[in-house]
Formats: structure tokens, sequence, C-alpha cells
């Protein structure tokens, strides 16, 4: 643990937005993968460091629901990186973290996730069950409109005053801080609910190069009293 660590507030729900791996490809005159391949480690890198900071919850947008349009190479190499990313079960259970997930779910209309990370996805929440420290969720095949008219069109079906209930995980808290890499400045309809009084930390840093001091930076946006 850093000594930046204990100043931040424990239990905290930090969301990430793990952008740029392409753009940090292309820089190094790379395939649009080997900046995915790199994204992966450095996620990988980040939950270990949330973990050490006693972050709560880390919620991160793994693919989204518009992000099928890509071109299907780099499709196919994204989805074998989340069978990895849920692979490393001897790394989360080490750091005893419990792994989570959000988006349409798989046996619903529309839902798009492949049989092979449905079945990661699944083998990944049950051996990390058992875990008591950082919530780890990976959001794919998630868009949040889509998730907040699902809660609504069921909160209404089943007459439930609060459409929170129907969310696709109703007990994932209030996002503290949202953080978006590589330059962009919008949260392309990530946890729009969840995110509502959320501090945001924009950064240029591309998500392969980000790491624990970028972290540090966005989680005293909650630590300072000013920020």
């Amino acid at each position: 643990m850093t000594s930046h660590a204990a100043a931040h507030s424990p239990r905290l729900h930090v969301a990430c937005i793990m952008d740029g791996n392409g753009r940090w490809a292309k820089r190094r005159g790379l395939p649009r993968t080997a900046g995915h391949t790199a994204g992966e480690e450095a996620l990988a890198a980040v939950v270990r460091a949330a973990a050490q900071r006693n972050v709560g919850w880390l919620t991160v947008f793994g693919f989204s629901t518009e992000n099928w349009v890509r071109p299907p190479s780099e499709i196919r190499h994204i989805l074998g990186l989340h069978r990895k990313l849920f692979g490393r079960i001897d790394e989360l259970n080490a750091n005893n973290v419990r792994v989570n997930w959000i988006g349409r779910p798989f046996d619903e209309p529309g839902a798009r996730t492949p049989s092979s990370v449905q079945k990661a996805i699944v083998q990944a929440i049950d051996d990390t069950k058992h875990n008591t420290g950082m919530v780890l969720t990976v959001a794919f095949d998630y868009g949040s409109r889509a998730e907040i008219a699902r809660a609504a069109r069921r909160a209404s079906a089943a007459s439930i005053p609060a459409i929170t209930a129907e969310l696709y995980d109703s007990a994932l808290p209030p996002v503290d801080v949202l953080i978006r890499t590589s330059g962009e400045s919008r949260i392309s309809n990530f946890l729009l609910w969840q995110s509502a009084r959320a501090r945001v930390y924009f950064t240029d840093c591309s998500w392969p190069d980000f790491g624990a001091t970028q972290l540090d930076e966005a989680l005293a946006l909650v630590a300072s009293p000013t920020a």
C-alpha cells in the first residue's frame, strides 16, 4: 500500500471507462489488438492497486452494446482477452477480489455475449464468491440507457415504485469517482443512473498507461473537501 492510500476514504466505488487502447497502439506503429492486450494488463494492475487502496467496488466498462460494430477480428481479440481476464482466478483470490458482471442478461432478446464468455463469467463469479474484499464488476454487452429502460419497464410491470430494484445489479452502490482516460470528456452511456453524483476524473493518459499514480489522483477528488 502506498502512503497515499491511507488518506483515501475507504470503501469507495470507482468506475472506469478504459479508453485509448487503439490510439495507444497506433502511436507505436502497432495493430489495435496490441493496444487491447496492453489494456488488459493495465486493468490487472489497476485491480491490484485498487484492492490495496481499500476501494470497495471497481466497475469497468469492458464492452458496450455499441462495440459490436467493430471489425470482427478486433472483436474476437477482445473476447479472448475477456476470457483471459475472467480466468485470472488465482490472482483475484490472492487479492481477495470478488468478480461481478452487469450487462444484457444472457437469456433476454438482444443479448450478444458469446457462450464462451458467458461460461468464463459464470465460472469466475463462482470461483471468487467467497472473497470478502473489493468487488470487481465488469460491464460486458452493457449500455446504461438500455439498463434504465429495462428497469423502468420491469418496475412498471411489477408495480415497484423505484426502478433501482430492477437495475442489472441493484446492490451496486452509487459511483464515487468516474474515470475516463485518453482525453475524452464524456461518459459514453456508462452507469448513468449510478454516477449521478460522482466526481469525474478525465485524463489524457491512455488506458494502457494508466496505473497507481493516476488512480491516486482520481481518488484524491473524493479525499479533498475542496474538490
